[in-house]
């Protein structure tokens, strides 16, 4: 006697079938979701105190760097500007300015601005800043062109699989150190030209492919 009907079969095939198709649309989707700027931030403008323009500062003044991001290369944080530095310059232009009363507020009250960091790496992500300009690694190639950016943003996606992507063949992005903060540089035209020199920087500063997990997880 047939205890099920004929299309318990047909019910059980499409049932298996769904539930493959259902796995692997989720998976996908999870995995479009964590590359998104959702999780990421990537391209994403946050709001600040005070919106400030690498654009501004760095294209049309011509302020490297360095002058604001003084700790960059001997500690392995940046270091975000401190009110004095801003005042160095802006107490004696834009002094009145609505758009600066945070700043004069800041300096006036002795109450450090509080920033919303742009590139926000996890707790459990160990970067240091001095490591990479030592290594001859530009300020653009991992934060884009802020010199074109009227108000910043994550230029890259910070994910482990873009700085794999670097550390599994670093030479690609090497510059001399001389260019690290230079943000429009760009190498030989020739490619011969590229690869040698990269070469020779890589063998110079002693640049490795270092992919292993205690490198980045300490």
């Amino acid at each position: 006697m047939q205890i099920f009907h004929r299309s318990t079969n047909t019910i059980a095939k499409v049932s298996i079938f769904g539930a493959i198709f259902f796995l692997a649309f989720f998976g996908w989707a999870f995995s479009t979701l964590l590359r998104s700027p959702y999780a990421t931030r990537q391209g994403v403008i946050l709001k600040q105190p005070v919106p400030f323009s690498h654009q501004h500062h760095v294209a049309g003044l011509g302020i490297d760097c360095r002058y604001c991001h003084t700790s960059v290369e001997q500690s392995s944080f940046a270091g975000i500007p401190t009110t004095e530095i801003c005042m160095n310059c802006h107490k004696q232009i834009w002094t009145n300015a609505d758009l600066l009363e945070p700043v004069r507020s800041s300096y006036a009250n002795n109450a450090p601005i509080e920033w919303s960091r742009v590139h926000d790496l996890p707790d459990f992500v160990y970067f240091n800043h001095s490591v990479h300009v030592a290594k001859g690694i530009g300020c653009a190639s991992c934060h884009g062109q802020v010199d074109r950016m009227p108000l910043m943003y994550q230029e890259a996606s910070l994910q482990m699989e873009w700085c794999l992507d670097c550390h599994r063949d670093p030479g690609k992005h090497v510059r001399p150190r001389e260019e690290v903060f230079n943000l429009n540089w760009q190498p030989p035209a020739d490619p011969a030209a590229e690869k040698a020199l990269r070469a020779k920087l890589v063998k110079e500063y002693n640049v490795q492919s270092l992919t292993s997990c205690s490198t980045c997880h300490r």
